[in-house]
């Protein structure tokens, strides 16, 4: 898998360098969840047909995506120092920040990368004493559709999608 991530990161100038070298600084520590998903996997996702309603919706979300990629811990002691160190990476020339909660200690920041009506990318940031979650979206993506993703994703730290549409 470490492979395709390289060719990815290689072929998706989109993906912000310093974002990249922090998914990279952490990829390899065992504390961490990674996950990688290809365009390829997307496609193919998006071609598999159902007659269940809720998979039509994830797949219409899913044909557009050309990318995921998902650093996240919930077994850390230093959450907040990684959202802040996360945090200080993000260029805010290149990104819209779309929402900032902040619940007791838990912080949620969630930017967009777009041209014009088109969002290419979706960054979202979530750091609290004991978890961390660094996720970076590509493709287009449509911000009324993306929330219900998280429903169709079984990845921790997506469901901090859902507070695009609550807000």
């Amino acid at each position: 898998m470490l492979p395709l991530f390289y060719l990815f990161a290689a072929a998706a100038p989109a993906q912000n360098d310093a974002i990249n070298r922090f998914f990279h600084q952490y990829m390899e520590d065992e504390r961490f969840t990674v996950v990688f998903v290809s365009p390829k996997m997307f496609s193919l996702v998006s071609k598999i047909s159902t007659d269940d309603p809720e998979w039509e919706n994830v797949r219409e979300v899913v044909g557009g995506l050309t990318g995921l990629r998902v650093l996240t811990s919930d077994s850390l002691d230093n959450g907040l120092t990684l959202y802040k160190e996360a945090l200080s990476k993000v260029p805010a020339g290149e990104y819209s920040e779309l929402l900032t909660v902040r619940d007791g200690k838990e912080n949620v920041r969630i930017w967009v990368k777009d041209s014009g009506n088109i969002i290419n990318e979706l960054l979202l940031l979530v750091g609290a004493p004991d978890e961390f979650v660094l996720l970076s979206l590509t493709g287009t993506i449509d911000l009324d559709k993306i929330s219900n993703l998280s429903k169709g994703l079984d990845i921790q730290g997506a469901e901090h999608l859902e507070k695009i549409k609550k807000n």
